[in-house]
């Protein structure tokens, strides 16, 4: 009753929940803070614990909420261009081509300095999208381009990755902690990898009627006077920002671009704006409660949050394809 007559509410509900798990979160660790505790240190009190809160806490759930509406959302406009419920930003290559460059950086420089590995990722990201705009664009920027060269993209890039793992096995632990995706010890520093995504976010809200327009068609878009490959190629660009600069950060965590647009659209109804919105938070709470078991089920060994969104995920993705198969 409340998705169908009152999705604003059904929002605010959601937006409630994000900010109070995301109290909860800060308490859960190595270290377990009280509420209390937590309560007073944010409003300036000093304790003994506001060192962790603050320099390690405290950014890494900035961090997880940032990334984890940035994929859902990166998500959702694959699945609204490419019009295949089963899109995600993997299929383009995004993700796998941020990895590429970042196993590189982290196997042929490891002496470099920290910063270089968001660099190298995000240089990843990017690389795989022009290769993928210049083949798409001489296809005529048409949606199943985008899925078959993301998916050879893809591929290619797998092929590397594997390549340097069985190359160079003395540093497999480390590349395999950054391919399955963690926010342990991330820090303020890596925030301001996220500005794009702080700015991209808004701006889609604020565009999102053009992506329902999209959504329609290409025939009902251009006789609605829209540009269609123009905007096609804009919210692609739009995704692969917030999946490179999200992969630049946190590595590789899967399922929740895939996972959670879809849970959206049965939450709220078909408005973009509302849809866009609900996938944010959405996201966010996604990857903030699998940070949150990830380091809080066995203390002070922490489960890379990749990991939990796995587990959680993929028995979604098996029951979509059987939901697809039988339509």
């Amino acid at each position: 009753m409340i998705r169908k007559k009152k999705p604003n509410l059904l929002i605010s509900i959601c937006g409630i929940i994000l900010l109070a798990f995301s109290f909860i979160s800060l308490g859960i660790g190595s270290i377990s803070i009280s509420p209390i505790d937590i309560f007073y240190t944010l409003i300036g009190h000093s304790s003994g614990n506001s060192f962790i809160l603050f320099n390690y806490r405290l950014p890494r759930m900035i961090i997880a909420i940032i990334v984890g509406a940035s994929l859902a959302v990166a998500g959702a406009i694959l699945q609204i261009i490419l019009k295949n419920p089963l899109a995600s930003p993997d299929v383009v290559g995004v993700t796998k081509g941020a990895s590429l460059f970042a196993v590189a950086s982290m196997i042929l420089l490891p002496n470099a300095l920290t910063i270089m590995l968001p660099i190298s990722a995000l240089l990843g990201a990017i690389t795989v999208a022009t290769i993928l705009l210049v083949f798409s664009y001489k296809q005529g920027a048409k949606t199943h381009s985008f899925a078959l060269i993301g998916i050879a993209l893809s591929a290619i890039c797998q092929a590397g990755i594997q390549f340097f793992i069985v190359k160079f096995p003395d540093n497999v632990n480390t590349t395999l902690l950054w391919l399955t995706g963690s926010l342990w010890g991330r820090s303020w520093n890596e925030i301001m990898f996220l500005i794009p995504c702080l700015i991209l976010l808004p701006i889609m809200l604020v565009f999102a009627r053009k992506l329902e327009i999209l959504g329609l068609g290409d025939k009902v878009a251009a006789s609605l006077g829209e540009n269609v490959q123009l905007l096609r190629y804009s919210f692609l660009s739009v995704s692969v920002i917030l999946t490179g600069a999200s992969v630049a950060v946190v590595g590789s965590i899967g399922f929740i671009g895939l996972v959670v647009p879809h849970l959206s659209k049965r939450l709220v109804d078909t408005n973009a704006r509302r849809f866009i919105t609900m996938s944010a938070i959405l996201g966010a709470l996604f990857l903030l409660v699998a940070d949150t078991i990830g380091k809080g089920l066995m203390p002070p060994v922490e489960i890379p949050a990749g990991i939990v969104t796995a587990l959680i995920g993929a028995p979604y993705f098996l029951y979509l394809l059987r939901r697809e198969k039988n339509k």
